[in-house]
This record gives structure tokens, C-alpha cells and sequence, in this order.
């Protein structure tokens, strides 16, 4: 009860009215609007990730119906040397697709599509447009390129992704569009995380707070920000940060296609949780957070809706229970991380480096530990870029 009221606002009732009112939560009853966001306070999560509103749609499934133009439509139009509204609507529609197919699509076959559309859209700048069909184009070209970079970096393949990051950061300030700008600094911050830079993460995280203040990725940039004072070791940086994405996203509108990869939901929040307090060692709140983003992250029929999150989830579980001295778990999350189809090499490289660790310091002379090591300099000897240390 004490730490519920240190969430509150306002006076609670006594110890023994709070006492009721938690069993009453206990055997299935909903909280009112005032006790939910203090409950996922208290858990280090926010409100929609412990209470999700019901009957949410899938978006993806919509985008897909909604333009009403097959491809080849959409482009015969762009050979026009005008461009209607529909034209422009069915490449919203189009870019929000592939961005909501970033967590599934093989990331070659992704980059492919993606780079096709990135040229279609670009090329519509040499067409008769008017100012604002022009800003709509920009931006358009900027969520695209910002697909581009994401793929390729997941890829290893740093310095295409940092070309093409730069590109979306320009297209972003010629179409004054502070979203797009914002995501792009969230890539630096990504980029500088995934290869030490703790500082640089910080940086940027801050830069691209002030300019896309308000927007959903402002709440990725605190778990950024969050992720490398956790690396920096300032236990009292961390919570500040969360608690400044956490207060972000309690006050933004539930997105409506969560697999879009440039929305930030509430999973997502407790992914960047997650991976903060196995950093400062606050096993049970990381593994009981791993857990929370394997059951959001995993469809009823087992098919996986966020493999990269849930890889590295498997790794937090991994990570607590080598801690604990339980190697044999420890090894089946470890080798299940690194057995998806679909992976951020350089983020799960990152993460599984703390498993590697532990590993070493505990187990150094276990047969089975030596083995996953190889496992993992294999995977990085892949991505050169990206060797653990």
C-alpha cells in the first residue's frame, strides 16, 4: 500500500479500505479510471499494457483493404504528370503496410519492396504537384527512407543505414515534419546504443525529443535515453527517463495498427522496462516484464507477432536465470533468441552479449555454456560490425 500511495496524486483511504479494494482487483474485478494508472505505475508499466481496452481491431488486416487499387494501379497512376488525392492516399496506405510489415517480412524481401516504393515516391517530385501535394510527397519519402535504414541496419549493413537515415532527417526538415524527424534521431540514438555509445544515445535522444515533442516517438526516445543510463550504470537516470516515456504515453490516444513499426504502444514501453532493470539487476521486475512481452508479443495459435522484441525478451529470461543458477534454462532461452527467421542482428548481438557474460562468469567451465559462446561469435563473426566483446 505504500508504494501505491506514492503513485497517487491525491489521499487514499486507510490501509484496510486499499486491503479490500486490491482483493476485490485480485478475484477479476476491473479498477476505475483513477486506480489503473497507479497500478501499472506501481508495476513500471502504464495503463494500457495492464488494462487494454477491448475489441481492439487489427489495423493491418483494414490497411490492406483499404485503398481499393491493386499495386499496378497505384503505379500506372504515378506515371501521370499529375497526382490525384487517391493516388496520395493509396501511397499512405501503401508506406503504413510496409511499415506494419517490418516485425514479419524477411528483411531482404522487405528491403527490396521497400527501396521500389522509396524510388516510385521520390520520382513523383519531378510532377506537377501543388505546395501541399509536394509537403505529403516529402514526408511520405521520409517514412519510407526511415523503412530503408531500419532494414538495413538490422541487416548489418551500418553504413547504408546511416546514408539513408541522413536522407530521411533532410526530406523531415524540407517538409517540416517533426515525426519523421524525431524517428530520424531515434535511429541515431539506436544506432549509437547497438554500438557503445552510450553518450551519443543520450545526445540524440534528447535532440530528437525537442523536436518531435508530443508525438508517440518521443516515448521511444525516453526508453532509448533510459536504456543507456542503464548501460551507464545511474540507476536514478533510468527511472527518470521511464517515468518521463511513462507519463508520455499515458496522455497519448491507444495507437490503431500496432504492428506499424514507427507507433509506440504499450508493449513496446514495457519492452524498453524490460531491458533497463535486467541491467540494474532487478531480476523478478525484468523477467516478470520478459514474460508480459512474450504473451502481447505471441498471437493464441503461437505465431509470433513481435519476433525481434520477443527474442530479446527470451534472452531477459535467459539472462535471470543464469543469476538464479538455473543453466539449463538458461541456455534454452538463449538458443531460442537466436533461432527466429526475422532478427535485429545488432540489437540481439547487444542484448545476448549479457547473457554471454553471465555465462562466462558463471559457467565458464560448462560444456554446454562453451557451446552457445561459439553460437554467438558465430553470429557475430556474420555482422563483423557488430562483434561482442
Amino acid at each position: 500500500m505504500r508504494a501505491l500511495r506514492a503513485h497517487a496524486p491525491e489521499q487514499l483511504p486507510s490501509d484496510e479500505s486499499m486491503i479490500r479494494q486490491w482483493k476485490r482487483w485480485e478475484s477479476g474485478q476491473t479498477p476505475n479510471d483513477f486506480y489503473k494508472p497507479l497500478i501499472a505505475a506501481l508495476f513500471g508499466t502504464v495503463t494500457q499494457a495492464l488494462f487494454p481496452e477491448p475489441g481492439r481491431r487489427d489495423g493491418n488486416q483494414e490497411i490492406l483493404a483499404a485503398s481499393g487499387m491493386e499495386t499496378f494501379e497505384i503505379v500506372s497512376r504515378l506515371s501521370r504528370s499529375d497526382v490525384d488525392v487517391a493516388t496520395l492516399d493509396a501511397l499512405r496506405i501503401t508506406t503504413d503496410r510496409l511499415a506494419s510489415e517490418y516485425p514479419f517480412m524477411p528483411s531482404a524481401q522487405l528491403l527490396i519492396e521497400g527501396r521500389q516504393w522509396l524510388r516510385r515516391v521520390v520520382e513523383l517530385h519531378s510532377k506537377n504537384l501543388t505546395l501541399s501535394q509536394h509537403r505529403e510527397v516529402l514526408a511520405l519519402s521520409g517514412w519510407l527512407a526511415l523503412l530503408v535504414g531500419c532494414v538495413e541496419y538490422d541487416s548489418g549493413d551500418r553504413h547504408a543505414a546511416e546514408v539513408t537515415r541522413q536522407a530521411a532527417l533532410s526530406l523531415a526538415t524540407e517538409a517540416d515534419h517533426p515525426e519523421v524527424a524525431g524517428w530520424a534521431h531515434e535511429m541515431r540514438a539506436w544506432f549509437s546504443l547497438t554500438t557503445g555509445d552510450y553518450r551519443g544515445v543520450i545526445a540524440a535522444s534528447q535532440a530528437g525529443a525537442e523536436v518531435a515533442a508530443g508525438h508517440g516517438v518521443a516515448v521511444q526516445l525516453a526508453g532509448q535515453e533510459a536504456k543507456a543510463w542503464a548501460r551507464l550504470g545511474d540507476r536514478r537516470q533510468v527511472e527518470v527517463a521511464l517515468d518521463k516515456g511513462r507519463r508520455l504515453l499515458e496522455g497519448m490516444p491507444h495507437p490503431e495498427n500496432l504492428d506499424n513499426h514507427f507507433v509506440v504502444d504499450p508493449a513496446k514501453f514495457d519492452f524498453y522496462s524490460m531491458d533497463c532493470y535486467r541491467l540494474v539487476g532487478e531480476d523478478k521486475l525484468a523477467r516478470t516484464l520478459a514474460e508480459e512481452v512474450l504473451r502481447t508479443g505471441t498471437d493464441f495459435d503461437g505465431t509470433e507477432r513481435a519476433p525481434m522484441r520477443n527474442a530479446e525478451a527470451r534472452v531477459t529470461l535467459g539472462v535471470t536465470a543464469a543469476r538464479e543458477g538455473d543453466l539449463d534454462q538458461a541456455l534454452i532461452m538463449g538458443e531460442r533468441a537466436l533461432q527466429g527467421d526475422r532478427q535485429s542482428v545488432p540489437s540481439l548481438i547487444m542484448t545476448s552479449r549479457e547473457l554471454a557474460a553471465e555465462m562466462r562468469r558463471r559457467y565458464a567451465a560448462e560444456p554446454a555454456a562453451q557451446d552457445y559462446l561459439a553460437q554467438l561469435r558465430d553470429l557475430g563473426n556474420a555482422k563483423p560490425g557488430f562483434l561482442p566483446q
